[in-house]
């Protein structure tokens, strides 16, 4: 940990008010943070009928933010399940959620993580002191401490593509559509219109958190199906054999 960060971690309520913290993009202030539009709420849909486990959008993520081998922003979790004596695959993609109340925000100590005024929610890196508070109390498993840069990681929506009018490179990646991002404020937006039109359903709805991450077509059993270590293909025993 670098002098910058023991001082932020020595001094974690005057990191979190005082003007003299530096950000990534150098703000003087945390009040100076870029936040966004408040008459934008961005979210994702991802539809699960159309979702063929590809893992294209791991690899677009991945190479867009440079993310570190062995870590993921997000990921397709890849299960065998029995159905009616037979079994088949079945997929859950899975990303930070960019919760309307998002838990990993009042419990880091420095204010690294914040939300902006368009739901995105985001990661100073350069005040994060990776204490890995927001690790813990993220319910998705959606967070990590970065090897390289020694602060927490995740989805941010590809916030900086976003900002030039782009889709977040996992959308843009998706060979089967399954991903739809978009302006929930917007009432003409496809994401407005499929959550008003379609049934959908979020990850861990016990926990509150309101996630801005909407599925379509996820059984039930599966809401709460967030593993601790994700993986990239998982092999399960099938009548003696292993298939991938």
């Amino acid at each position: 940990m670098d002098k910058t960060k023991r001082n932020f971690l020595k001094g974690a309520a005057a990191a979190v008010l005082g003007p003299t913290s530096v950000g990534p993009a150098g703000w003087a202030s945390a009040g100076e943070r870029p936040r966004g539009s408040d008459s934008n709420r961005w979210a994702m849909v991802v539809d699960l009928r159309k979702c063929i486990g590809c893992q294209a959008c791991t690899v677009a993520c991945g190479m867009e933010n440079a993310v570190p081998l062995g870590k993921f922003r997000t990921i397709v979790s890849n299960y065998e399940v029995e159905l009616q004596d037979q079994v088949r695959s079945v997929v859950l993609p899975r990303l930070c959620n960019h919760c309307e109340n998002p838990p990993c925000v009042p419990v880091c100590p420095v204010g690294a993580t914040y939300q902006r005024n368009d739901g995105i929610v985001v990661v100073d890196n350069e005040r994060c002191v990776g204490c890995g508070y927001c690790v813990q109390a993220c319910p998705y498993d959606a967070r990590f401490i970065n090897p390289e840069t020694q602060a927490a990681d995740k989805c941010t929506f590809c916030v900086h593509r976003v900002e030039a009018g782009l889709l977040p490179a996992c959308v843009e990646t998706c060979v089967g559509g399954a991903r739809i991002f978009g302006d929930l404020k917007d009432p003409d937006s496809t994401v407005s219109r499929l959550v008003a039109e379609l049934p959908t359903k979020g990850l861990r709805p016990e926990m509150k958190t309101r996630p801005q991450v909407y599925y379509v077509g996820l059984d039930e059993r599966f809401q709460s199906k967030v593993e601790g270590e994700p993986t990239l293909w998982r092999k399960e025993a099938i009548h003696g054999e292993f298939a991938q």
